[in-house]
């Protein structure tokens, strides 16, 4: 019988997040799917395959993690490192449980200038756009396939979703302003430019009162991830993704 691990209940914390993976089918009818992908390397073809499935039927394959790691400039291709696959399941399944609490939300629908903004603005972490697409080409992903433009939606309706659950209840009291201030960023302003004049608070306040407001968020989405990943059903199809995660069935 095939081995299937469980992912633990508790859950890494993860502060950024986004989902790229697609359903492709139903686990009770297609335990497993293969189908032959272009090599890396060398004109080799590799087997797609299922490697996680999470509440019953949202599945996640070896191209989406590849798909993930091709957004990142730094990540082989090539070869994936096992640690790089691990990272990109985990942010993966971060990233399927909070579209399914973002989709309730008609308003985290993105738009098409928000679809567009987001290409670009990931198109600016690589050296030139023909760069980007040339990456993505590798890993299947063509500039005008529907892939990509699904891992663009999902992006986009993500951060919409975040921003409105979190960062729209945000609030930074002006204590805590203070305190950040000299708790905070007087003492990383002389680590970082010893022998220079520390600027006044008021000079500094909005800066201080976004890098509050962005650790607030982050904090509020690990809480919400943990919570989400504690009440999920996360099924591990391919043990050597599993890391320390234990427990089978």
């Amino acid at each position: 019988m095939r081995e299937v691990v469980r992912e633990n209940k508790s859950g890494a914390r993860t502060s950024r997040v986004a989902r790229f993976a697609r359903v492709v089918a139903a686990l009770s009818l297609l335990p497993f799917a293969f189908c032959l992908l272009p090599s890396l390397a060398r004109g080799q073809e590799v087997v797609d395959r299922m490697v996680a499935v999470v509440n019953g039927g949202e599945l996640i394959t070896y191209s989406d993690l590849l798909w993930q790691l091709a957004l990142q400039p730094d990540a082989p291709l090539d070869r994936p490192r096992q640690e790089d696959l691990r990272r990109a399941l985990d942010l993966l399944i971060s990233q399927h449980l909070i579209l399914q609490e973002a989709e309730k939300l008609p308003s985290a629908a993105p738009k098409e200038d928000e679809i567009i903004a987001e290409e670009k603005r990931l198109i600016g972490f690589f050296p030139s756009q023909s760069a980007f697409y040339e990456r993505l080409g590798r890993v299947g992903l063509g500039q005008d396939s529907a892939q990509f433009r699904e891992i663009v939606q999902d992006r986009v309706r993500i951060q919409k979703y975040l921003d409105f659950r979190f960062a729209s209840f945000t609030v930074v009291t002006p204590k805590e302003v203070e305190d950040y201030y000299r708790d905070v960023y007087v003492p990383r302003h002389r680590r970082q430019s010893p022998g220079q004049l520390v600027p006044e608070l008021k000079a500094v306040h909005d800066e201080i009162q976004g890098e509050i407001t962005q650790r607030k968020i982050a904090s509020d989405t690990d809480d919400f991830l943990d919570q989400a990943r504690a009440a999920a059903e996360i099924t591990i199809l391919d043990p050597s993704l599993a890391g320390d995660k234990t427990g089978s069935r």
